[in-house]
């Protein structure tokens, strides 16, 4: 009886159709893909923030090497990345930017500490044709450091950041449609603060986390009830210092902290408070080495996702969800060219996933990527002829097809659609060594400009 089962395997790949639903809809048919053109800033962009509109436009804003470290803001139009307004659109040196779309109109707003204005808080949005000040340039009473910019559902902005003149405490203000105000008390923070987040729960309640220097630069979440800032839970509930803390709610509400974890070898961690407490979502320091720029959001499925640097893949770009039992890479660990800084994702109503990033590979510039389905401008009207052998396999598997073009790229593929090994595929067969692999079921992909070939095997 095994035999004949195995029999049954063996053949399967062969009639395999780039056609068929249950592969378009599965993990193996997805991968990280590039929007546009690599590297399409004009020159070096730090950061790089993303954020896409109901239409699903993606649009970055960045710190812009070409002009003078002003601020650029260009967005996707479906064939290239374009400008939003001019290039280096704000009066001067931008330091600390953040960048959202607001909830109601859908226009770019961004924040920066404005080096023409003593390095306060400026706050400029599109209006459609212009890129026009909120309220007034400098709103801040001294320099402001380490921003973030939300709004509430009815639109109006919030900005916090690291206060100076506060003694470098966090402040948190919002333009109420004709003026900047201070939300409950400037300087509310216990101490010296950075990276602040700031989000509002689905019931409407503001929140910021950031590190905090009396708490050994832990993290803390604060929320404003509607008179003072209170604690979360407790103040520095991190095992250790707390850097890149980026805040997000779940669907029921809970809000979730990730950060780069110095108590656990600066891998990432993410916590969630559960209404009494912080707690650990999966392990703590769940990454396998160093993780920096880490940034969260959850799908549509209500998984958390977390982007960064991945020291283990090279200092390139990874992304992992919690799949409600681990932490799992959301397609290939390490996705990028090459090395990435200040890593950014975003999701479109329908559910796809963006990263942005400055690019090292590309001299330094804005890349954005999109985990897509690899079927999309893919001629899908030829069936796979795809032959793996041996098959079941236990050392080296051979794959081979017929009017292969010069250049292909093959990936294997375990069942949870994450890339464990990939080459480029120049020949009609090649053999590969599958030995180390843990004994399972995997794919085997080929995709080149016109097609995609999918087959299975078993490793034993």
């Amino acid at each position: 009886m095994k035999r004949i089962i195995y029999i049954v395997i063996l053949l399967l790949p062969v009639a395999v159709s780039a056609q068929e639903s249950w592969l378009k809809g599965s993990p193996l048919g997805y991968a990280w893909k590039t929007v546009g053109t690599v590297g399409f800033s004009a020159g070096m962009a730090i950061p790089a923030n993303i954020a896409l509109n109901p239409s699903g436009e993606a649009y970055v804003a960045y710190g812009d090497g070409a002009n003078s470290w002003k601020v650029s803001v260009m967005k996707f139009d479906g064939i290239q990345w374009v400008y939003v307004g001019n290039a280096g659109l704000s009066d001067s040196l931008a330091g600390y930017l953040c960048f959202a779309l607001s909830p109601t109109t859908h226009e770019p707003y961004m924040a920066y500490s404005d080096w023409s204005k003593s390095k306060k808080v400026t706050v400029k949005k599109f209006d459609g044709t212009n890129w026009t000040t909120v309220g007034i340039a400098g709103i801040s009473a001294g320099e402001a450091m380490y921003l973030s910019i939300t709004f509430d559902s009815l639109g109006q902005p919030y900005v916090g950041y690291c206060d100076v003149v506060h003694y470098w405490h966090a402040t948190v203000v919002k333009y109420n449609g004709t003026s900047w105000v201070t939300v409950g008390n400037a300087g509310f923070s216990a101490s010296y603060v950075a990276n602040t987040s700031l989000a509002f729960s689905p019931a409407g309640l503001l929140y910021i986390a950031y590190l905090d220097n009396a708490y050994d630069n832990k993290a803390v979440v604060m929320k404003f009830n509607g008179t003072n800032w209170v604690n979360v839970g407790n103040a520095g509930f991190s095992a250790g210092e707390a850097d890149y803390t980026s805040l997000a709610f779940s669907p029921s509400g809970e809000p979730y902290v990730a950060y780069k974890d110095w108590g656990n070898s600066d891998k990432a961690t993410v916590m969630r408070f559960d209404g009494s407490s912080w707690v650990n979502v999966g392990n703590a320091g769940f990454t396998a080495d160093e993780a920096e720029y880490t940034d969260l959001i959850f799908n549509q499925a209500g998984e958390p996702c977390v982007a960064f640097q991945d020291r283990s893949n090279s200092l390139k770009a990874s992304v992992m969800k919690f799949d409600g039992t681990n932490w799992v890479y959301i397609g290939a660990a390490g996705f990028s060219a090459g090395g990435v800084n200040y890593t950014s994702i975003a999701f479109s109503q329908s559910g796809k996933m963006y990263a942005a990033y400055e690019d090292a590979a590309n001299s330094s510039k804005a890349t954005v990527m999109k985990y897509d389905s690899v079927y999309v401008g893919l001629n899908e009207s030829q069936l796979s002829r795809l032959f793996l052998y041996l098959n079941p396999v236990t050392d080296k598997i051979t794959v081979e097809t017929s009017g292969i073009p010069t250049q292909s790229q093959l990936s294997i593929v375990d069942v949870h659609g994450q890339q464990i090994i990939t080459r480029n595929f120049t020949e009609p067969k090649c053999n590969i060594d599958v030995s180390n692999l843990p004994c399972g079921v995997y794919f085997v992909r080929l995709m080149d400009d016109r097609m995609v070939q999918v087959g299975k095997f078993i490793k034993q």
